[in-house]
């Protein structure tokens, strides 16, 4: 009988990652598909892996050819799929455990010619976050729904995190070309020819990058993968001026945020007998793209434009160098006009050549773009009332002491001007400036907001000479702003700080919530206790997840108020075979009391997070960034609970610790070699007593050599070396990246002077970075 969905996954030299990417099919809560393996050609392992899971799963068959690349790999295995849904896996990432029965289930109900979803990036060191190509298309769901109904779905241009309908897909004959960025030409295509398209705002699938990060600005010069970068475009343009004019500016738009950008990239490492094919290259893209598109992009993306139509190499290369650099971030500072002191131009490269190689408007800075920037750096309390400290700048110029700040808490259609004090910090550009400012919100003010669903929010205003900017606060940077501690500001309120979608900080007032008072581990199961006012008994107990839950038995008294005391056994909840996170191996619930999703328990009564072992797998009741008490399901592995900077005969010192898990775990921080899996280590001295461990080291070990800087930013805040602790068992697991316990991120960054340089400690997705300027 022939399975209802195909998996195509063609793989070349994977033998690190095949094995993970694999078993996160073999997870799938949809068993009625078959995995068509097709070998391009591997000199690695990865062809015995493959071969493993065929032996052992009788889904899994095996195809094996020369290596011809992505692209014929993938249209081999279409050849031999025969499910009545198609579906691409490259074979270095994941799939979510519900991807395929969600998108499945998604097609039979609607009977569109495909459906996507939404995606994650992922690597070890920066664990788990979105991908930002992926966040317009897929912020919603929305069931049969078109490109020419909704055009962000043109920049979808990947082919992975789809199912088609094997009919559509014969229908129109696709097949993917021979070259590299072969995927847009097809997807594009298929959304213009589609009749409908289901899009799903859950993540279905895991893209891995680079532990080194990964991203267009490191581009190593490579003119054959430049040229199919080109190529691909002129498909897809000669597709769009054929078929959907309409969408011209959509992926138009996209192709000089993304290729455009990394054609000139490349000039900042092209040799020399190269830089003529570069020239011609970028020129053959840049005169695909229409006038209006490039009058509405940045002033920079223009002026790398003008410099790449005048073939000036010298000028494309020190643009290239500047933005890789980190010139661009925090906005260019920028100088008044010497004639027109009422204009502005941006200090890029080229402004003060004699003579200037481009004309000065495209040096000119737009006022709009002269916006209040703000950033909060942390949350906390100080006698009942709210302590929030940050950043705030007018973008491009000089901030100093003849610049006034205001801040006001809005509420409705209240505003509260606060009292502020201002300091010298760091500026978006990493230089000390008069932009730090602390702000305090009186515990009366907090009591005395109206009760409702409105949120109050933060309103700055900044003046500097006849400039006045108005912004919302946002930007909260990494550690205390995402995790701040909530407070009683009376005997029934809460008022809870935290991160609203749109990146603003907004306080949440909570009327009598529900909440957890205290949690301990007893005999093989958590023992939970709380306050719920106004439960009666006989409400039940929830534990939800992504791919569903389950109810649990509590006891609800009315003595002295209605309080409960709910018994979670670890052996009820344990699900080692079937986690939601298919990289972090981990299972996040959260528990509920009675009826709708929004009856969470706050965590008034957790100070830290409680833990236990249980059939190899490690719980940890903790609580989410809003502060709701979470259940944490995942490997046995070591985490950080606390972070200590001292001094010893070797001078300062880091120390990171936690409960002990398991004798003989090495840690070490390593640092990735740019654009590179590569790394080197440095190992930390272990320690601890048998519930405890604790790795430290000498700062000195990890401060940077002249020979692993190959020439220092532009801009202080990129750092110069980042290192991320990691662990390995004795037992020769992987390593791993050390996670923070949320509680002690609430207590980060620390940052210190060693030797000349400025030291930050910060999380990152949860894992531990030492980054140094």
């Amino acid at each position: 009988m022939k399975p209802r969905l195909s998996v195509v996954v063609p793989f070349y030299n994977v033998e690190d990652y095949i094995g993970d990417c694999l078993d996160s099919l073999v997870r799938q809560t949809f068993d009625d598909f078959e995995v068509i393996l097709v070998d391009d050609g591997s000199r690695d392992g990865s062809g015995v892996v493959a071969k493993s899971f065929c032996e052992r799963d009788h889904r899994f068959r095996l195809v094996m050819q020369e290596n011809q690349g992505l692209g014929p790999a993938r249209n081999t295995g279409t050849r031999h799929a025969e499910g009545e849904y198609l579906t691409f896996v490259d074979s270095d990432d994941l799939v979510t455990r519900h991807a395929y029965e969600i998108m499945v289930r998604s097609l039979d109900e609607t009977g569109s010619s495909f459906v996507a979803g939404n995606a994650r990036r992922f690597n070890n060191t920066g664990g788990v976050r979105p991908s930002w190509v992926h966040t317009t298309p897929f912020a919603l769901d929305r069931p049969a729904t078109h490109v020419f109904e909704f055009p962000a779905l043109a920049r979808d241009r990947m082919v992975w995190n789809k199912v088609y309908r094997r009919s559509f897909w014969d229908r129109f004959g696709y097949e993917f070309p021979a070259i590299r960025y072969e995927d847009w030409p097809v997807t594009l295509k298929a959304h213009i020819e589609a009749v409908t398209v289901d899009c799903l705002a859950t993540p279905v699938y895991y893209w891995r990058e680079r532990e080194s990060g990964e991203s267009i600005t490191q581009l190593k010069f490579e003119y054959s993968n430049l040229y199919d970068r080109v190529v691909s475009a002129e498909l897809v343009l000669d597709m769009i001026d054929e078929k959907a004019p309409e969408l011209r500016g959509e992926v138009q738009g996209l192709l000089a945020e993304i290729d455009l950008t990394a054609l000139v990239l490349a000039f900042s490492s092209v040799p020399e007998h190269e830089q003529d094919k570069l020239i011609q290259l970028g020129q053959r893209l840049a005169r695909r793209l229409d006038r209006q598109l490039r009058r509405d992009v940045t002033p920079y993306d223009r002026l790398q434009y003008h410099a790449l139509q005048a073939g000036d190499v010298d000028l494309l290369r020190r643009l290239a160098q500047f933005r890789l650099d980190g010139g661009l971030r925090g906005g260019t500072p920028a100088r008044r006009h010497p004639v027109l002191p009422w204009r502005f131009e941006n200090q890029y490269p080229g402004l003060k050549d004699h003579p200037r190689p481009l004309p000065s408007k495209l040096y000119q800075l737009p006022r709009p773009l002269i916006d209040l920037y703000n950033s909060v750096t942390s949350i906390g309390w100080d006698d009942g009332d709210l302590i929030v400290r940050g950043t705030a700048e007018i973008r491009h110029l000089v901030n100093d002491e003849k610049s006034t700040l205001r801040v006001s808490l809005v509420h409705d259609e209240q505003r509260f001007p606060l009292e502020i004090s201002r300091f010298e910090a760091v500026n978006s550009h990493g230089v000390p400036a008069d932009v730090g400012f602390e702000a305090r919100v009186p515990r009366a003010v907090l009591a005395g907001l109206p009760l409702g669903d409105k949120l109050a929010h933060f309103q700055l205003e900044m003046r500097r000479g006849l400039l006045r900017r108005q912004s919302k606060l946002r930007n909260l940077r990494p550690g205390n702003p995402h995790y701040p501690l909530g407070a009683w500001v009376t005997d029934d309120v809460w008022i809870q700080p935290t991160r609203a979608g749109n990146g603003q900080l907004v306080l949440m007032q909570m009327l009598r919530p529900y909440e957890l008072t205290s949690a301990r581990v007893e005999d093989g199961a958590f023992v939970l206790s709380g306050r719920l006012p106004g439960v009666e008994t006989g409400a039940q107990f929830r534990l939800s997840r992504s791919s569903g839950g389950a109810v649990m038995p509590m006891q609800i008294q009315n003595d002295d108020g209605p309080t409960f005391t709910a018994r979670l056994p670890l052996d009820a909840i344990h699900d080692a075979a079937n986690p939601d996170d298919p990289f972090t191996q981990r299972t996040v619930r959260v528990p509920s009391v009675g009826e709708g999703d929004q009856n969470w328990l706050l965590a008034t009564g957790l100070d830290r997070s409680v833990s236990a072992v249980h059939d190899g797998r490690l719980f940890r009741l903790t609580r989410s960034p809003a502060n709701y008490v979470n259940l944490h399901e995942g490997p046995v592995r070591p985490v950080a609970e606390t972070l200590e900077v001292g001094s010893d005969a070797d001078g300062p010192r880091v120390t990171v610790g936690g409960p002990r898990l398991e004798a003989g775990t090495r840690f070490v921080w390593r640092r990735f070699f740019d654009n590179s899996n590569d790394y080197v280590d440095a190992q930390c001295q272990v320690s601890g007593a048998d519930e405890h461990w604790s790795a430290g080291i000498a700062l000195a070990e990890l401060l940077p050599t002249a020979e692993m800087i190959e020439h220092p930013p532009l801009d202080p805040q990129a750092g110069l070396i980042d290192w991320t602790l990691f662990a390995e068992h004795a037992r020769g697991e992987s390593a791993y990246a050390v996670q923070l316990d949320v509680f002690l991120i609430d207590r980060l960054p620390i940052e210190l002077q060693v030797d000349g340089r400025r030291i930050k400690v910060q999380p990152r997705a949860s894992t531990v970075h030492l980054q140094i300027y």
